[in-house]
């Protein structure tokens, strides 16, 4: 199973292959900010991924639009409900700060 490395904090989390970066979160009881319940409508779950892009899914266009929406958004910029995980391990960052509209 891949892992997730969850920084600020540094925890890892072992998380099933299919699994959006937001289930895992909230599976291991990690605070992150939803506001849609997971569909890309907000921006709130924004994080950045440090390591391990090429194992999430693509982009899609919802997600693309709804990040050229938010502040703060860089190349490494994903929203967690929509990034789904592969066979990689893959490192993100929790944004200290809320980012939906």
């Amino acid at each position: 199973m891949p892992m997730l490395k969850i920084l600020p904090a540094g925890n890892t989390i072992e998380i099933a292959e299919g699994s959006s970066v937001l289930a895992a979160l909230l599976s291991a009881d990690e605070k992150i900010m939803h506001k849609c319940d997971g569909n890309a409508k907000c921006g709130s779950c924004h994080i950045f991924v440090h390591e391990g892009r090429k194992g999430l899914s693509k982009m899609q266009r919802l997600e693309n639009e709804r990040l050229d929406a938010i502040v703060g958004v860089g190349s490494k910029s994903r929203l967690a409900c929509q990034a789904v995980i592969g066979t990689e391990n893959v490192t993100i960052e929790l944004l200290s700060f809320g980012s939906g509209l």
